[in-house]
């Protein structure tokens, strides 16, 4: 059987002017059904002749032209218009002349240049054709002649709306397309600050502390571990972020949720940061867009608390409800820099974006007695 799907698509890889030339082929055969004879586009009422060896030269200047109607617009209205000028004179009255209004359509949506110069040319035109044809007997009166312009305008008018309809089209589509770049480059960004960020700041505090275990090899032993265990957790996060750029990738496959939270504290707790963990509830499965968003808001919160209050007691809780995930994140400080949780500050307006992209709430603020706290309440139950 054949494929109409693959022959559509063969056919869509034509060059334009291969599509295009079947229509000036159908309407040069149907001027030539007798049937046909005398059903063109008239104008002067002049009696019709019949057909004769230039009928068929008319023909085809109003018909095979209309192969490069989209290819080059002008080419194709100036042969047309001739050919239609010879018909009307001539009072053929083939059926082919109403390839006219076809060629204002597809020159006022196609033509690149010299719109107004075309578009005064024809006008200008218009007149010697119509006081030619009352030289050689038409009937038709002034009104009729003014009818006819604006029919021929309104094609012209109808092309050209297509055109700055497509102009329109292309314009939205390439917002679309620029606010979808960005929107992707911001996402990387927030995906690249969460991984880089929590992982190499867990790999620099173990590593400072190793400098001081040498005389204890056991814990220096651990702590080695640690580093290469996180290393290696950064670089398996940052494959499965190369993962996410292929357009094939099923982009919530193998995202962190809120049900690996007992790992990210535990590997905290490995960098020296003593970590109280409290759970309630359960996280949902799958994971959807609220435990992703809460992972890396407990994830933010305690790669502070190591760069800015290490040693220092944190405290992280997480309620899971029916309608909403409910964190809290807070860390005990001297006040020298705990209350000062990061460098730009990317890291948290990241956290806020992505929760009130949920509709949720976020927060991060100083405590009273020093440290700092960050808490947020996320929309749970939507679709990831």
């Amino acid at each position: 059987m054949i494929d109409l799907r693959r022959v559509t698509d063969l056919w869509r890889q034509c060059d334009v002017v291969v599509r295009d030339l079947p229509f000036g082929l159908l309407l040069a055969v149907a001027s030539l059904l007798p049937a046909l004879h005398g059903k063109g586009t008239q104008v002067g009422d002049l009696p019709t002749r019949p057909f004769d060896a230039l009928a068929f030269v008319v023909i085809a200047l109003e018909c095979l032209p209309l192969a490069v109607r989209r290819r080059w617009p002008a080419v194709c209205l100036a042969l047309v218009s001739l050919g239609f000028v010879l018909d009307q004179f001539r009072a053929y009255h083939v059926f082919a002349s109403n390839a006219m209004p076809i060629a204002l359509i597809s020159a006022g949506a196609h033509l690149e240049r010299h719109r107004r110069v075309t578009v005064v040319l024809l006008s200008m035109a218009y007149v010697p054709l119509a006081l030619a044809l009352g030289r050689l007997g038409a009937t038709e009166r002034v009104e009729g002649y003014v009818v006819f312009y604006l029919a021929l305008a309104l094609a012209w008018g109808i092309g050209a709306w297509l055109r700055s309809t497509r102009a329109a089209e292309a314009e939205r589509r390439r917002h679309v397309a620029e606010a979808t770049r960005a929107a992707e480059r911001t996402r990387i960004a927030r995906e690249l600050h969460d991984v880089v960020t929590h992982h190499v700041t867990a790999m620099v505090v173990q590593a400072e502390a190793a400098r001081y275990l040498t005389a204890a090899p056991d814990r220096l032993d651990a702590t080695l571990s640690a580093i290469t265990d996180t290393g290696r957790r950064a670089i398996t996060d940052l494959r499965h972020m190369l993962d996410l750029l292929k357009a094939d990738h099923d982009t919530d496959a193998g995202m962190p949720s809120a049900g690996e939270l007992r790992t990210l504290v535990e590997q905290t707790r490995w960098a020296g940061q003593p970590v109280e963990f409290a759970e309630e509830g359960s996280p949902a499965e799958p994971a959807g867009s609220a435990e992703f968003v809460t992972y890396r808001v407990v994830q933010e919160a305690l790669t502070n608390a190591l760069k800015y209050a290490h040693g220092s007691r944190t405290v992280v809780r997480v309620r899971y409800g029916e309608k909403e995930i409910s964190v809290a994140v807070s860390t005990d400080g001297s006040g020298s820099r705990a209350g000062s949780p990061g460098g730009s500050g990317r890291g948290l307006a990241g956290l806020r974006e992505r929760v009130d992209a949920l509709g949720g709430e976020f927060s991060a603020d100083r405590q009273a007695g020093g440290g700092f706290a960050v808490r947020a309440r996320v929309p749970a139950g939507r679709p990831s």
